[in-house]
């Protein structure tokens, strides 16, 4: 499908035309025209379009409205419905420029229109020759899409029992004023893939607030507060939701071949119980009506649902960002993750959430541009909900403002285990990103364990000389593995030089 933009700007009396070609994965081939010579016919024939009557509204998905905000500095999607075969203006009060396309035989438009820097607000007038659709209070900024399962949706408010600290100071002093804007999608499992959903941006009030994912607000707090522009956060969430329920039909069966159920896609007919964990369900109702809706980058909460899967969650990981980044035709959009908290899960294996905490650090190696903000220090043994979401937003803010901002006046990546030599009955162990050193140091570090031949783990304590850590423990004379915080529940208590904590690790594969 070949879309005609055209770019009017009124300058000497003569007009830009800019064309795009709209292909499958993205668009490419940008090319600007400048047309001299036919400048006096060209002018004509414009204003004739501008002043033509049409037919039909033109109508925006609901992800477009008042209070948005749009991503800065970028090529934005804009797409609708209108008249079949006529034109559709759009005017952004941002610019002096005017962009008209060309529907297509079903009444769909698509076009892409270059944002500049953050500011606002702004308006927006859509135009299909006789009605107007005007988007007001619009903001141009930073825009996130927040994803995940109970941990990304735990709303500031908190759960029954379950509070988020810090939250009443936080809901108290949200202000319309400051420019952080809210779209959550509304929970909806599909089998099949929807392509409209009901949502709404909301202004920073206290009661929007106060309903708010929790992890993905302090995210944009931070933002906000460091890089002085707005935020805007499209969160699509759903408690107890396996990762599979967030992917599309065609991701898992070309990438899965034989490892998932399809059959209440075929039928059309969905479980009268969980039915948020069935695979596609979720991409179906929650995700598929915002495609391509232009963001920045991506923050994911999730994993709790998916352990005892760890070897096939870390290919899962890299499947869904591959996946993401293709359906909103951003392949360099930055993604960053959160690896699960400690809990003491009902489990017979007391270590099956550190092999998940192990996968999700494995995708790191498969997912370029993406970051883990690690929780080990942060768990609840009663809980499965950590209460302490402004740490986890803001380790999430830490890694996009290093990594997509150039903030390097801090490490934020996580301390990992890279080698051990065990030498004198005691293991040293090197870890990266300690360029400034570990902490604390001077006292006994606990979380740790040793074993020897017999693939006994015993307690261990462990020192930082500031770079290394020396484990050792009087119940295994001559070590051969180490790990550390490795089972469901545990807490952490060894960090880099700026209160990042150091990833759980094993050094063994048994």
């Amino acid at each position: 499908m070949t879309v005609n933009i055209i770019e009017i700007k009124r300058k000497n009396a003569i007009f830009d035309v800019l064309f795009f070609q709209y292909k499958t994965p993205r668009l490419t081939d940008r090319e600007f025209l400048y047309i001299y010579d036919m400048k006096r016919l060209f002018i004509i024939s414009a204003l004739l379009l501008l002043n033509a009557g049409l037919q039909a509204k033109v109508t925006l998905p609901s992800v477009f409205g008042d209070n948005m905000v749009i991503q800065q500095k970028k090529d934005v999607v804009f797409w609708g419905t209108a008249d079949a075969g006529k034109k559709v203006t759009v005017k952004p009060s941002w610019t002096k420029s005017m962009y008209l396309v060309d529907t297509e035989s079903d009444g769909s438009w698509f076009l892409r229109i270059t944002t500049p820097e953050a500011g606002g607000p702004y308006s927006i007038t859509f135009s299909d020759g006789k009605d107007k659709t005007v988007l007001n209070n619009v903001l141009l900024g930073e825009v996130w899409f927040c994803s995940g399962q109970s941990n990304m949706e735990m709303p500031m408010r908190g759960f029954s029992g379950q509070p988020v600290e810090g939250a009443s100071d936080i809901i108290m002093s949200a202000k319309p004023s400051t420019p952080i804007r809210i779209c959550t999608v509304p929970y909806k499992a599909s089998a099949a893939e929807l392509k409209t959903c009901e949502c709404k941006w909301l202004e920073n009030t206290p009661e929007a607030v106060s309903n708010t994912s929790a992890t993905a607000y302090f995210f944009a707090l931070k933002l906000h507060e460091v890089l002085g522009v707005p935020v805007g956060l499209l969160i699509s969430d759903k408690g107890g939701s396996p990762i599979e329920a967030w992917m599309n039909r065609e991701t898992l069966r070309l990438e899965f071949k034989g490892e998932f159920d399809f059959t209440h896609l075929d039928t059309g007919v969905l479980p009268k119980q969980r039915q948020h964990h069935k695979p596609c369900v979720l991409y179906n109702g929650q995700v598929a009506a915002l495609e391509p809706f232009t963001f920045h980058g991506m923050i994911w909460y999730q994993g709790e649902t998916n352990i005892g899967r760890p070897e096939q969650y870390t290919r899962l990981m890299a499947s869904y960002v591959r996946m993401m980044r293709y359906r909103f035709k951003c392949p360099d959009a930055p993604f960053y993750y959160v690896q699960i908290a400690p809990y003491n899960y009902k489990s017979d294996d007391p270590a099956s959430a550190a092999y998940l905490r192990e996968a999700q650090e494995a995708a790191l190696a498969l997912i370029p541009n993406s970051g883990m903000a690690c929780t080990i220090d942060i768990g609840e043994y009663g809980t499965i909900h950590p209460c302490k979401k402004k740490e986890v937003g803001y380790r999430l803010a830490y890694l996009a403002l290093q990594e997509e901002f150039g903030m390097n006046s801090i490490e934020a990546k996580s301390p990992a285990f890279e080698s051990v030599e065990f030498k004198d009955g005691k293991a040293v162990v090197t870890l990266s990103h300690t360029e400034k050193g570990l902490s604390p140091i001077g006292r006994d570090l606990v979380g740790f364990e040793l074993a020897g031949e017999d693939k006994v783990f015993h307690k261990a304590t462990a020192r930082s000389d500031n770079h290394k850590l020396t484990v050792s423990s009087p119940d295994v004379p001559e070590p051969v593995a180490v790990r550390y915080c490795f089972s469901n529940m545990c807490e952490g208590t060894v960090f880099n030089n700026f209160g990042i904590p150091v990833l759980p690790f094993r050094s063994d594969k048994w």
